[in-house]
């Protein structure tokens, strides 16, 4: 971990001041990887996915929805203009995936 400290810019700190731990953004974030894919089911299956998208199109206006029937419930894909928007989403809604 040291060496790592030690090798990086002194105006750039991507390591953790309380446990140490050292990430590499690009590892989290894929610049392609900007769909989602979540599947509902259930008898409430297609209101939990109108709330989510709506909830979607309010933080990011540029995301766009689409919401298909399936056997069991529906699938409603969220594709974002970028894949930080993505990950934000994702982490403020609690999903996982």
């Amino acid at each position: 971990m040291k060496s790592i400290e030690e090798q990086q810019s002194s105006t750039i700190n991507d390591t953790c001041n309380d446990c140490g731990s050292f990430v590499d953004i690009g590892t989290v974030l894929d610049e392609q990887d900007t769909c989602m894919t979540l599947s509902f089911s259930g008898v409430d299956a297609e209101v939990k996915a109108k709330e989510l998208a709506t909830l979607a199109l309010a933080r990011f206006p540029g995301c766009r929805a689409q919401l298909e029937a399936e056997a069991s419930g529906c699938r409603l894909s969220l594709q974002f203009d970028v894949s930080a928007e993505k990950l934000i989403f994702a982490l403020d809604n609690g999903l996982t995936g």
